[in-house]
């Protein structure tokens, strides 16, 4: 749909981080999942999710999931909204090449550059087009709410918002035609990778669950529901088991497996989401940005793009609009 056409005035991509799609929906009815044993909640240690782990995670990797217990918020999203179950991270690797894909649909790493990344990015520094620089072109806002990988790109770098600054804006009316959305490590579901970060209770995905549904509260409180998309998605696969075998699409430059990474969930909360719906369309993170494009109008950014879905069978904009989660 154009932008001169759609109801969907908001997109909304909310990024938690290193879950699978068996590690959380595996045993979600409808669904390509399989049960395995429940996990710790927090678990006791983050997995080896690097491109290397990822190129032996049918043998190394840990085959255990979060029953729905843990997680009811994203269940009943799923039960009420959309859940896609062949949706892939765009690199066989960790967070930042990922969180590059949701940005820009491209990434010249496979894996995380040196160490102290997020809290110092860059180099590399990359200067090439994105969804912002589209936007911007588009005359249409957006708004980095905590994502530290706006700060690899030269156009995005230095307009970083805190991620309570989200509500904030929603409040005010103030919300941008896109949004990313990120919240601190304690409640962004990844795994410890310290004693500290446990003491501080991250990794529990019952508290980043009531995160997430504390933002989307938000969105329905402003008065925004009748016009949003909001996309729940986990950066990479976080060194967990799934049983689906990703797509060969691109190759890294050693030959081993660049595109695509591993299979995570994707939530679609919108009034115009198909209800209880289970996608089976392969989508990618970069299909996130094909909808943004389709959405408001705007050119391919570059050949992934073009070449990929747009989210379109979750979507049913002649369905009477359904109401905002409770």
């Amino acid at each position: 749909m154009s932008t001169s056409s759609s109801p969907i005035k908001h997109v909304v991509i909310i990024v938690k981080e290193n879950h699978g799609y068996d590690n959380y929906f595996g045993a979600f009815p409808g669904g390509d999942g399989v049960t395995m044993p429940d996990s710790p909640n927090p678990p006791p240690k983050d997995p080896d999710h690097r491109h290397a782990a990822w190129l032996t995670r049918d043998t190394t990797a840990p085959r255990v999931e979060f029953p729905a217990k843990d997680i009811p918020i994203y269940w009943d999203y799923a039960q009420k909204f959309a859940l896609c179950d062949n949706y892939f991270t765009d690199v066989a690797g960790p967070s930042t090449p990922n969180h590059l894909m949701l940005i820009m649909a491209d990434s010249a790493l496979i894996d995380n550059p040196a160490t102290n990344y997020r809290a110092k990015p860059g180099p590399p520094i990359y200067d090439q087009p994105s969804l912002p620089s589209q936007l911007d072109a588009a005359g249409l806002s957006w708004g980095n709410y905590g994502g530290y990988a706006f700060e690899f790109i030269k156009y995005t770098a230095g307009k970083k918002k805190k991620w309570q600054d989200f509500t904030a804006d929603a409040s005010a009316g103030r919300l941008p035609a896109v949004s990313w959305l990120y919240s601190d490590d304690a409640l962004s579901e990844h795994p410890a990778d310290t004693a500290a970060q446990r003491a501080a209770g991250a990794g529990d995905v019952s508290k980043g669950s009531q995160w997430t549904q504390s933002q989307v509260q938000a969105v329905v409180a402003a008065g925004l529901w009748p016009e949003v998309a909001i996309f729940v998605t986990w950066d990479d696969w976080g060194g967990w088991w799934d049983h689906v075998t990703p797509p060969e699409v691109e190759k890294w430059t050693d030959g081993t497996q660049f595109r695509y990474g591993g299979r995570v969930g994707c939530l679609v909360l919108s009034p115009y989401a198909r209800p209880g719906y289970v996608s089976k369309a392969q989508h990618s993170h970069v299909s996130l940005i094909k909808f943004c494009e389709t959405n408001f109008g705007l050119p391919s950014l570059n050949a992934r793009t073009k070449a990929s879905d747009g989210m379109e069978d979750c979507f049913d904009f002649a369905q009477k609009p359904l109401g905002p989660p409770q």
